[in-house]
Parts: structure tokens; sequence; C-alpha cells
């Protein structure tokens, strides 16, 4: 009975986002109130209390008093709008109790979904608002009774309804939608097939196929972790079939996984919030996004390579290696073709976001009808079509439950003003020194965002940690790509990396040595966000030559730190090849004009000179045996 009644919500969530995707939304508090509703109830259903125990039927009594304290609340708000936009009512008593279990409602939901440090953290930011007067000098604030809490949280568009609350009602839900259909009508399988193709057969190919499609599918999912949760269960055991170490499979994994939500065009569900918050189109935030999100997968896929080379790990067998001419079937490209074509021409013909999504979603369903014709029924399109409503419904919960508590912390953070005061004290730490502040703005990043989804880390560091970069002058996009990325990368990194856990427990491997290969084929995407501050055409700013220079820095990086990493031979010399690296790094690194070519120059002139009296050396003969196996074995 609950499965039925998960599904039927969940279909009708994706239905709610499709018409307001289609329409426009409704009034801003409706809108949010009525996705909040809907996304807690099917949360409650989807995340039973005590499922399995004795106490199931205190839990199901529970769970229904928490739906009927979330649809009377929203209820209200949704009733009641224009009053409250218009006249911003004093708050009652009745509203304080309608707070108070909504939160509660919302911090236990947390709780199921992600677990216990996400609702502590909400709840300390609460409770700093409500007693932090009584803390002496600078960290203490002026006093707010409860009824100013609540007129803040409850009665307005500044607390749980806010603009976080109104990106995930909206542009995300959309996003979310576009991505499950896309996946469920077909795309998913040609992007493994791609990947296949890709990286199948060259060394490693089967960790580079996951790298691939890893990446193909977290630029729709958005998600780190239910990334590495379905497309790993097909990846990791591949490449453990294949005799690769289980922990580098895990971390292959989990680390293509998590840079899906660095790029465009899909981007994560943070990347709409940052544009929210800055104030400024999506576009300008993919764009910000693009030479990022390439040098990150480039050197993923290069320390893959020199990885598979050291330790001599198989390419895929040819007969599981689908041919070209299956993959670019028109039957099966039209439909991403058509996709992407109508969400490209909606955004740049200047629709709104969501608008844009649902050109590609009616573009999609368009293509989908035109090449099932003949090879399926209706009713198997139709079921296709309404798992694709089922799927967005489920993951718009964990989106929807999550935003709206971190607008609660937000709502405190900017109500108390500890946003600003803590950043202050950043900079007063580091003086004006711009890699001081940015070493410790990364360091609390990843402290903060570990267990935390990406999109909740993001919202948290922003509100607290991109104002101390723009304190030292830092530009307002290059901050928050900062911090994106370092609550971003917070997922792989130890001791609390989630995607690793989940890529460990499907590989059946400790973490502990996942972790370790996670961060080294993640290396890079620690010098990433400095190359954000340092270089504006790191993010497409600056002009031509700004964006080349910041290009030829990458890829010295991209191929340097890989090989440093792998220890692999540069000049035919071990005792200069280190020291080498690292002055390569440093040069390239180097904020000068000269700095970046002469780095490029001196890498290639290295292994001009060393580099094929090293290649004898890079092999063992069963590595060499390894990458072409015996096809008769």
């Amino acid at each position: 009975m609950r499965d039925i009644a998960t599904r039927i919500l969940a279909t009708f969530i994706g239905m709610f986002v499709l018409y307001t995707s289609a329409f426009g939304p409704f009034e801003s508090l409706v809108q949010r109130a009525v996705f909040v509703g809907l996304s807690v109830s099917l949360g409650l259903l989807m995340y039973p209390l005590w499922e399995g125990r004795r106490l199931r039927p205190v839990g199901i009594a529970l769970d229904v008093a928490a739906a009927a304290v979330t649809w009377i609340s929203c209820g209200y708000i949704a009733a009641n709008y224009d009053r409250i936009m218009n006249s911003l009512p004093w708050a009652t008593a009745a509203d304080i109790a309608m707070t108070a279990g909504l939160v509660i409602v919302l911090l236990e939901l947390g709780r199921r979904v992600v677990g216990v440090i996400f609702p502590v953290l909400v709840i300390a930011g609460l409770a700093y608002a409500l007693v932090g007067h009584h803390i002496p000098g600078a960290l203490g604030h002026r006093q707010f009774d409860m009824y100013f809490v609540t007129e803040t949280l409850f009665l307005g568009d500044l607390g749980i309804w806010g603009s976080l609350t109104g990106v995930a009602a909206t542009v995300i839900a959309a996003f979310v939608l576009f991505g499950a259909v896309l996946l469920h009508t077909g795309g998913g399988q040609t992007f493994m097939d791609l990947a296949m193709r890709l990286g199948g057969q060259s060394p490693g190919g089967a960790a580079k196929m996951a790298t691939i499609s890893s990446g193909l599918f977290g630029m729709v999912s958005g998600s780190a972790v239910a990334n590495v949760a379905t497309t790993g269960n097909f990846t990791i055991p591949l490449m453990k079939r294949l005799n690769y170490p289980a922990p580098f499979a895990a971390a292959v994994e989990a680390v293509a996984s998590t840079g899906g939500q660095l790029a465009p065009p899909i981007m994560g569900a943070a990347a709409f919030v940052m544009a929210e918050i800055l104030g400024i189109s999506y576009v300008t935030v993919m764009v910000a996004a693009i030479l990022p999100a390439v040098l990150f997968y480039l050197s993923v896929f290069v320390t893959v390579h020199v990885v598979s080379l050291r330790r001599g790990l198989r390419i895929m067998d040819p007969s599981e290696i689908p041919v070209w001419g299956k993959i670019l079937e028109w039957r099966r490209a039209l439909p991403i073709v058509a996709a992407l074509g109508g969400l490209f021409w909606g955004i740049f013909t200047g629709r709104s976001v969501q608008s844009a999504a649902f050109m590609g979603i009616a573009a999609l369903f368009v293509a989908y009808v035109i090449t099932s014709l003949g090879r399926r029924s209706l009713r198997d399109m139709g079921k296709q079509v309404m798992a694709a409503l089922d799927d967005a419904g489920r993951g718009l919960v964990i989106i929807g439950v999550l935003l709206a508590g971190a607008q609660i912390l937000v709502a405190m953070i900017n109500l108390t003003g500890i946003g600003v005061t803590l950043s202050s004290l950043i900079v007063t730490l580091a003086g004006s020194s711009v890699v001081l502040v940015a070493i410790i703005v990364g360091l609390i990043c990843l402290i903060i965002g570990m267990g935390l989804p990406t999109t909740a880390a993001y919202v948290l560091v922003a509100a607290v940690l991109a104002p101390a970069l723009t304190g030292v002058g830092v530009r307002p996009l290059a901050a928050h790509m900062f911090v994106f990325y370092f609550a971003t990368i917070s997922v792989i990194t130890p001791p609390v990396c989630v995607a690793v856990f989940v890529g460990a427990g499907i590989a059946q491997t400790s973490w502990l040595p996942a972790a370790r290969e996670a961060v080294r084929l993640g290396a890079l995407t620690y010098v990433v966000p400095f190359l954000i501050l340092i270089y504006p055409g790191m993010t497409g700013q600056g002009g031509v030559l700004a964006i080349v220079e910041a290009l030829i820095t990458g890829l010295v990086l991209v191929v340097a730190i890989p090989f440093a990493l792998a220890r692999m031979p540069l000049t035919g010399r071990a005792i200069i090849d280190m020291p080498l690296y690292a002055a390569i790094i440093a040069l390239a690194i180097l904020p000068h004009p000269a700095a970046p070519p002469a780095a490029a120059l001196i890498l290639f002139a290295a292994w001009k000179i060393g580099g094929r009296r090293a290649d004898a050396s890079r092999l063992d003969p069963d590595a060499r045996a390894a990458l072409h196996p015996d096809p008769q074995e």
C-alpha cells in the first residue's frame, strides 16, 4: 500500500513540476509552500520512521502527524500569501506553533535522508539566534525573541520560503525532471555505450569508460552519491572482473561521479543556487565552469591512463564494445540531440531557465515518439514517461528537504550577522593575503562539507565563507566558484568521504585505500579553485589572452601532476624527475604571463630529450602482457 502511495505521489510531483515549467510557477509563496508540502509528504513515505521494528505502529502515527503539521503550515502560507507579502503580519502563538512544527518535521526528515550532521547544524543556527545575545565580544548579537524569529522564518520570503526553496521548487525541479526523462527514454544506455566506445580500447579501458559514463550521468543527475550508487553498480563490477584493484575501481567511480556536478551544461543543483545568490544568469555560471570542468576530467583521464600503464590494467574485451553505427543510429541520437537543442534554444533566446528545461523536455517527448513508432507500443512509451515522472519526484525529496532546511540556517546567519563576523575574523587572521584567506576558507569548506550533500554544503559555505574572499578583493563569481569546488570535492575527501564510502561498499573493499586513490585521482581538483582565483580566464573572464593563459596553465598541470603522482619517468633519470616536476608545477601556477608558456616548454623539452629513453622503463613485461591479453584466455 505504501509503495503504491509513494509511486502515485512521486508521479504527481513530477506532473506538478512539468505543469509549472510549461505554464509558469504560481505566486512565489504558493509555489514554494506546495512544493515543500509535497516533498515532505513523499519523504515521509520513502523514509518511514522505525520501519521493520516493533515501534513501527507508533512511527506510522508520528509520520501521519508530521504530514498533518506540514500541510497545515504550508496550507496556511498558500491561503494567506497575499496578506503575508503585503501587510507583514505580526506573529501569533499559532504562527509560532506552526513554525516550530514545520521546522521539527524538516529537521527530522533531513536526519532520515542524510544523517544527523545536517539537522545539528541547523539547530545550532537556531540556538545561536535565540541565545547568542548572551555571548560576549564579537560573536554576540542583539537579542531576538521567538516572535521575531517566527516572523523571519515563517511569515515572509526570507526564511523557510526564501530564495533557496524557490530555486528548488522551480529551476532545480525542472532540471531534475529533464534529466529523469532523458535517462528513461534511452539516453542512459546511449551514454554508457558512448563511454565504452571512447575509452574501452585503451590502457585502463574499463576505468576510462567509467570516467566518461559517470561524468555524463553526473551532469544529468547532479548528485555524486546517487550517481555512484547507480552507474557504480555497473562500472565497478566490470573493473573488478578485469582484475582492477577494488580500491582503485571504487575511487574512479567516486571521483568521476563527483565531477559531474562541476560540468556544464546541466551541473548540479548548487550551480542554480549560485546563480540565484549572485543575481546572475545560469548561462554565466555555466560558462565560468567550462574550463575548470574540462581540466578536471582531463586530469582524471590522464591519471587513469598513467596508473593503468604502471599497473598494466587490462583493456575491455572488444566484443563488449558497441560499434559507432549502433551508438550513432538516428533513433538513439535524435532524442538526445532534440533534448539538448530545445534546452539551449530556450536559454539563448532569453526564456527563463525552467521554461528552457520544459522546451528540452517537450522536444525530447516528440523525438521519443518519432523514434519509437513501430518499435514500441503506446503503452510501453507511456510506462517510460510515467517512470521518469516517478523518478523525478523521488529525486526531488532530498533537494526539497535539504534546501528548505538550509534556508532556515541561512536566514539565521543573515539575521544574526555571524557570516560577516566570521569573514572579518578570517580576514583579520590572514591579513590581506589572498592566498592565506583562500587556504583557510578551503580547509573550512572541506570540513563543513564532509557528510553533507553538495548543495547543502555549498549553501553553508557561500553564506559564511565567500564574503571572506570578496573582502580581500576576489571577484564574487570567482569566490563562489572557489567555495563551490571545495564543497563539491568534500565528498571524496577523507575522513567523511561519502561518495567513496558508497563506491567502496559496491566494490566490497575498505574505504581508506579507496579514499587514498580518490585523492590521487582528483588531485588537480584541489588546485583548480586556486587557479580560479589567480587567473580570471579560468572562468571565461579577462579576454582571449587571459583565457589562453589559463588554458596553458591548466594543460601543463593536467600532465605534470598526474605524471608526478604516478612517478612516471620524464627524463629517464629518477634523481632529477621529481624536482623537475615540482619546478614545472610551481612555474605553471606562478601568476606571470610568461610563466605558463615557460612551464609548457620545459615540460615538452624534458619529454623530448629523455622521454624516449624512459619509455622502456614504464612497463614491465607483466604489464605489457596484461594490456594485450591472449584472446584464447
